[in-house]
């Protein structure tokens, strides 16, 4: 059996949070453990094979350990441990395709801890995300069961046995259901998500970020500019209208902006499919774009954004 754990330089620096990678060396068999004491885990790469000679070399033939250019990506490692403080799994378990018969391996990960919240809700039970004035953003989420302690108090071992259950719809679910929302509410249930591990006794983990909320207002005539420093632009409201007498106001007779009941349709899609998932974009706030609502009154773009990490 062989672990290696290794922090190394600060690699990142979020708000409020140093961040430190760690890299996880663990022999084929054995149990790897991802954890962070702050925050949750972000894993930057997860490889399988051999790169070394010496590593998780005890008691192999030289045959077994020659082989040092014998490298795949795990990509299941990311999907399982992003978003939580602490990630187990048996590494034989894991189903990876053999990438150099006949050479002993060993799963090298590299991860980060950044800020998050982790909630965790036992099977039928309820809980709330609450952002206050900032929307969610999920960065996982399981249902299923990944140890024999959580959500274990009183009940028979049998049913604690699985540790291997992840319900694979379990983040899309939660995602559609909180994502861009000041607040959600889940429910740990297999009415939900797909049941993993049937006689199993399960519950949801949920791990997620509060994301600031950002206004653009641009007059009509002029183009509305957004960008994103991190991550990509996630739109949560637009219109092109006019829902009260002085934004955009100045110089502009009463007949212009006493209609305050003025909503573009399909401002909310014009803008999406300009803007969505791009680290910036640029959005002409004209009639041309958004055919005109009210006419005959001077109007002005709003729109709500988030900037989501990925």
């Amino acid at each position: 059996m062989f672990v290696l754990k290794l922090t190394l330089l600060s690699l990142l620096m979020a708000p409020g949070l140093l961040v430190y990678a760690e890299n996880e060396i663990t022999c084929y068999g054995s149990v790897q453990h991802l954890g962070c004491d702050t925050g949750v885990i972000n894993v930057t790469s997860a490889l399988y094979g051999r790169t070394d000679k010496s590593i998780c070399s005890v008691g192999r033939p030289a045959s077994e350990t020659q082989n040092t250019a014998c490298t795949l990506n795990i990509p299941i490692i990311s999907a399982r441990c992003n978003g939580f403080r602490q990630c187990e799994f048996k590494t034989d378990k894991l189903g990876s395709t053999d990438p150099c018969l006949g050479t002993f391996k060993y799963y090298n990960t590299t991860f980060t801890c950044m800020q998050g919240r982790v909630i965790v809700i036992c099977e039928d039970g309820y809980s709330t995300l609450d952002c206050g004035n900032d929307v969610v953003d999920i960065i996982n989420a399981n249902y299923g069961r990944t140890d024999s302690t959580t959500c274990s108090t009183g009940l028979p071992s049998f049913i604690l046995a699985n540790t291997n259950c992840y319900a694979s719809n379990t983040l899309s679910l939660v995602a559609a259901e909180c994502n861009g929302k000041t607040s959600c509410t889940v429910h740990a249930s297999y009415t939900i998500f797909n049941d993993p591990c049937i006689g199993i006794s399960k519950y949801l983990t949920v791990s997620y970020r509060c994301l600031p909320v950002y206004t653009s207002v641009t007059c009509e005539g002029s183009n509305a500019a957004l960008k994103c420093e991190a991550g990509v632009l996630d739109i949560l409201s637009a219109n092109f209208g006019r829902t009260d007498s002085t934004t955009c106001s100045a110089g502009r007779p009463r007949s212009q902006i006493s209609n305050t009941k003025c909503y573009g349709n399909n401002t909310l899609a014009e803008v999406t499919n300009r803007c969505e998932g791009k680290s910036s974009c640029v959005v002409p706030a004209t009639n041309s774009v958004f055919s005109d609502p009210c006419v005959g009154t001077y109007k002005y773009l709003s729109i709500r954004y988030s900037c989501r990490i990925i």
